[in-house]
């Protein structure tokens, strides 16, 4: 499936000229095995994983699970339930996606629900809060690749937000998204180095960060 131009994504990028912090991620891993499931439930009193698909779940415009991650997937599946997992992409579930036939392929691969919103990440947040009310955003987690639209889309609805920094595969991606990774890995080590940080969230008021990472994501 082709994406239409992502309007959104573009007006948004100016706000974090005003608000750097909406791009600063509260976790950085490298990919979903490193999520300490459990204790995101637990300790963060997260009752809810959002999370983007292409080069999060799955390598580009692919609809079943990268293998490496199954055990993950899994976990995240038994500790949430997948009635509180759900996928949110700027593909499948939106206007491209006609007869939402792409979405309904992914729910079928992945097990869970595949938002269907008429915006684009980063914004739409009021699709994501509908579909899980009545939980409150502070009790979302929201994991995806992608600074700009992933990223901003969770700090600015309140959710904690997680960055897979390492992708899947640059395979079969498009060359827009190419291009703005590479800029979107530029912009975080800059705000790094400004000592700029996420938005406050109460996951981390009595946790440290390095409590949700797994030590070891192989167990």
């Amino acid at each position: 499936m082709v994406q239409s131009l992502n309007i959104s994504g573009v007006i948004n990028a100016f706000r974090l000229l005003w608000n750097p912090s909406l791009a600063m991620p509260h976790i950085i891993i490298e990919d979903i095995r490193s999520i300490h499931y459990v204790n995101l439930k637990k300790m963060g009193n997260i009752k809810a994983m959002a999370f983007d698909k292409d080069n999060c779940l799955t390598a580009p415009y692919v609809s079943t699970i990268y293998p490496p991650f199954k055990d993950a997937w899994n976990t995240c599946k038994s500790t949430f339930g997948e009635e509180k997992i759900i996928i949110v992409s700027n593909s499948a579930g939106t206007k491209d996606d006609v007869g939402y036939k792409e979405a309904k392929h992914l729910e079928e691969s992945l097990g869970v629900k595949v938002l269907k919103h008429s915006q684009k990440k980063p914004s739409g947040g009021e699709y994501l809060k509908q579909h899980l009310y009545p939980l409150s955003p502070q009790e979302v987690a929201f994991t995806g690749d992608r600074i700009f639209t992933d990223i901003v889309f969770g700090n600015l609805n309140g959710n904690l937000t997680i960055w897979t920094k390492k992708i899947v595969t640059e395979k079969g991606d498009n060359k827009a998204a190419l291009w703005m990774r590479r800029l979107e890995h530029k912009f975080i080590h800059f705000l790094q180095k400004m000592d700029v940080k996420a938005p406050p969230h109460p996951a981390l008021d009595k946790c440290s960060i390095m409590d949700f990472i797994k030590a070891d994501k192989t167990k």
